[in-house]
């Protein structure tokens, strides 16, 4: 599996540490979900920007036909 190094604060990985300790998860573990999250909203938001656009797009459209 491909990985990949990020470069944390103290204070930002203390932080990771006790939420990983909280959930007795590996920090690892947490950081990828993370990012997942991350990904996810940022496709969430694409697709509903592409949306919006598509539907004004066809009001336009049909306002000029």
């Amino acid at each position: 599996m491909p990985e990949l190094t990020v470069t944390l604060t103290h204070d930002e990985l203390d932080a990771l540490r006790r939420h990983a300790d909280a959930e007795d998860r590996p920090m690892e573990s947490i950081a990828r979900d993370a990012v997942l999250r991350a990904v996810g909203e940022r496709s969430r938001r694409f697709e509903e920007a592409a949306a919006h656009v598509l539907r004004a797009s066809a009001e336009l459209n049909r306002r000029l036909a």
